[in-house]
């Protein structure tokens, strides 16, 4: 089955936060004689401090995760080699035969997503469909456009972004990542996905990048940023659960 990023696994890594304290020196030129006045004393700029250097460097990753996702699409048509030609739903049909287990059956995670895919293609309401109106635009750098495609996992409020190049004739997924995302942007080479966070007035906002070496997009910037939005601190508390016996 395609390597999806676990939201938790990402967000769970510890952060070494460097606080960096700069302050500049401001020189004013003012007085009859034209001399330049000194601002006083200013702090001696402080750089990045290497904690426990003692400790021995890691020579592999604690989580395997994916970082290199890239899966051809088998059984989906590529006619003269643009990716426009090439069916939506189909690519997810074809993503649903792979990992029957996630969609197939009344204990499948997404098993809404897999009965609703009978209503795409079928005139009327389209919501129904789960799959989303693909954009295309060129990820890779290479002049040619990049399908980026979303699906509804449901039941629930989880997406699926996956992207997708054609090469050597072939349909081929060079990213995958399902989350419950409140936006999704695109700029310039790459994905801009935005998730809420459990902490109130945040979200996180990670940022896939096309990398010509791998051939692949890469997770290059994973953020919590403020939102604007002012926490509620009048919320009620929510009851506590109880503790398992």
């Amino acid at each position: 089955m395609p390597r999806r990023y676990p939201p938790l696994v990402t967000r769970a890594r510890v952060r070494a936060v460097t606080v960096l304290a700069l302050l500049s020196v401001t020189a004013t030129a003012c007085g009859d004689a034209g001399e330049l006045r000194g601002a006083g004393p200013t702090t001696t700029a402080a750089g990045p401090a290497r904690l426990w250097p003692e400790l021995p460097p890691a020579s592999s990753p604690a989580f395997e995760i994916g970082e290199v996702d890239i899966q051809v699409v088998k059984g989906v048509e590529v006619p003269g080699d643009d990716i426009r030609t090439a069916d939506p739903v189909a690519v997810v049909r074809a993503e649903i035969a792979r990992n029957p287990g996630d969609y197939e059956g009344s204990k499948a995670a997404y098993r809404e997503t897999n009965n609703r895919m009978a209503e795409c293609g079928r005139p009327g309401d389209r919501t129904r469909c789960p799959v989303l109106e693909p954009y295309y635009g060129d990820l890779t750098g290479d002049g040619r456009p990049e399908m980026t495609l979303g699906f509804r996992l449901l039941p629930g409020e989880m997406t699926a972004v996956r992207v997708y190049t054609v090469d050597k004739h072939r349909l081929v997924q060079v990213m995958a990542y399902d989350d419950a995302l409140t936006g999704i942007e695109i700029a310039g080479q790459s994905v801009i996905l935005r998730a809420p966070s459990e902490v109130q007035g945040y979200e996180y906002r990670l940022q896939w990048s096309w990398d010509t070496e791998q051939r692949a997009m890469l997770l290059t910037h994973d953020e919590m940023l403020r939102t604007g939005k002012r926490p509620d601190t009048h919320r009620p508390s929510r009851t506590p659960s109880p503790s398992p016996r």
